[in-house]
């Protein structure tokens, strides 16, 4: 760093006792290249390249009045005398202490080289890799469940030919949401056009895209934005910059989205990458930082979008029970009319229809022919059961036939199994104990159950990159309520720095651990090194 500025100040300031102020005044000219010129306010900062902002600058500091000079002078001889180089040794090895002080409850790993140092990360050491079996035994001794999902290097790796989800995640997802006591969400980045047509064949499980910018709840045919007014002229300003950096950076993109826009800059080389996208980060939080538009940095990204939208604010929501968001009650958009059988207007139809469930309370005879009962509305479910089930029990009428009763009584395939569907067996042991058949367990796991006033139990939220730690964050109330305890499992993909306390190493043994909740059998994988 260049100290001659501030040796020109001190030497203007003169000795202790030097009786005429008027001496003690100073105008500085400095280069804005130079180390120190970012603490000297009152300095005039230059291109020195400039010859016409150099002679400029010069003519200016000599037509300041005596007035101006000497009180730039205080504020200069302010910091000089208190940022001496005894405060800045006391308060580097502050920062070294405060840095260092966990160090001794922390692991550390080495990630290799970088471009001019050995890397480190510094792990707690209560961050530990999860363990199968005490979450498998909390989800089957729970009664209410939510399970949160990332996406990309989540449910598929980031480096997968095709963005698609396989036969073997769509299959887990379908599991999942045909047990009415569980409630999955897709949270991603992507766009609703995308995952609405990736998981159309998966209607229980709930689609968040653009970070929770569009929702579509578990059950529900359509979406809904969250923020309906949400004022997108700041793309225009922002746009032609991404644009300047994608030509400046081979082998990154823009993605435009209906709520933000994204450079991409994972093609790109990493270290020079990463400098891009440092720079870009401080360059848009500048432009936009008057405008309520936030600038994160993700897994080789840079995305601008409005202030709110994030997965740990739409998580948050979900915990709360919304009836919105949830799928109870339809959105209210500016402009739409409710009606006594749904809403109408802007925000998607969700009509009302009467309600087997309640005429199977009142009595037998208050069904029509024996057949199948249906469930079409949210009303049809007890409060608070959430739109899940609703989407289990239609799930699995399409995949079990329904089963004409006995005599002639109204009943269905997905009704609670009856004395006469059971079959008695006695196992060979002779223990006597009534043994259901294969048939009948699932029949069972698909049979509606009254949850109401049931809370969630069980929490599980998985993600891989810096978007996913607000979700982690949002879901450790549950953890904290003491009415209503719940066993909370934060995971993220990959050993790294988190707020989540588990951690798994990559999508595979993600997508196993969700195939033994769901009780789904996964094709063996194919190695690269097998003949």
């Amino acid at each position: 760093m260049n100290l001659v500025p501030y040796e020109y100040v001190v030497c203007r300031q003169g000795p202790p006792g030097l009786a005429d102020d008027s001496m003690r005044q100073s105008m500085l000219v400095v280069s804005e290249f130079v180390g120190c010129s970012p603490s000297l306010s009152g300095a005039i900062r230059v291109n020195p390249w400039s010859i016409d902002a150099v002679s400029d600058a010069m003519y200016s500091a000599l037509k300041t009045s005596p007035e101006h000079r000497r009180l730039r002078h205080d504020k200069h001889w302010k910091y000089v005398s208190e940022h001496t180089v005894a405060f800045w040794a006391a308060s580097y090895v502050q920062d070294l202490a405060r840095s260092t002080k966990q160090h001794v409850a922390m692991k550390c790993y080495g990630l290799g080289l970088g471009l001019d140092t050995f890397r480190l990360v510094a792990l707690d050491a209560n961050f530990k890799k999860l363990d199968d079996q005490p979450l498998l035994a909390a989800y089957r001794s729970t009664q209410r469940r939510l399970l949160l999902l990332d996406y990309d290097g989540t449910l598929i790796p980031h480096r997968n030919i095709t963005a698609a989800p396989g036969p073997a995640v769509l299959d887990i997802l379908a599991a999942l949401t045909a047990d009415p006591a569980n409630e999955v969400w897709v949270i991603s980045g992507r766009s609703q056009q995308e995952l609405g047509g990736w998981f159309k064949d998966v209607p229980g499980v709930g689609l968040a895209a653009e970070h929770g910018f569009f929702i579509k709840p578990p059950g529900r045919p359509g979406w809904h934005s969250r923020f309906p007014l949400a004022d997108h002229s700041w793309q225009a300003m922002v746009m032609p910059i991404l644009k300047q950096y994608c030509e400046c950076t081979d082998g990154s993109h823009i993605e435009v989205k209906a709520s933000a826009l994204v450079w991409h800059y994972g093609d790109a080389d990493p270290d020079f990458g990463n400098w891009q996208a440092k720079e870009l980060l401080d360059h848009l939080e500048d432009v936009l930082s008057n405008r309520p538009i936030e600038v994160i940095s993700g897994n080789t990204i840079v995305e601008a979008k409005p202030q709110g939208v994030s997965k740990g604010s739409l998580v948050e929501l979900i915990c709360k029970r919304d009836p919105v968001v949830t799928g109870e009650v339809a959105p209210h958009h500016p402009g739409s009319t409710s009606l006594a059988a749904g809403v109408v207007g802007s925000g998607p139809v969700w009509a009302a229809s009467p309600s087997p469930a309640a005429a199977a309370a009142a009595g037998a005879d208050s069904h029509p022919a024996a057949g199948a009962a249906t469930v079409t509305s949210m009303q049809d479910l007890p409060p608070g059961f959430g739109a899940a089930a609703m989407a289990a029990r239609s799930l699995g009428q399409q995949r079990q036939p329904a089963t004409a009763a006995a005599g002639g009584g109204g009943g269905g395939g997905l009704a609670s199994p009856t004395a006469q569907q059971q079959q008695m067996q006695i196992d060979q042991a002779g223990s006597g104990q009534l043994v259901q058949s294969p048939q009948d367990q699932q029949q069972e796991r698909a049979a509606p159950r009254d949850l109401t006033g049931v809370a969630v139990d069980f929490v599980l939220a998985v993600g891989d990159d810096r978007s996913d730690e607000d979700m982690f964050t949002a879901i450790e109330q549950y953890a904290d309520t003491p009415r209503h305890p719940a066993e909370v499992f934060a995971c993220v993909v990959g050993q790294k720095p988190s707020k989540a306390k588990f951690y798994v190493n990559d999508v595979n043994e993600v997508l196993d651990l969700l195939a033994k909740m769901g009780g789904v059998t996964l094709p063996p994988r194919n190695s690269s090194f097998t003949s």
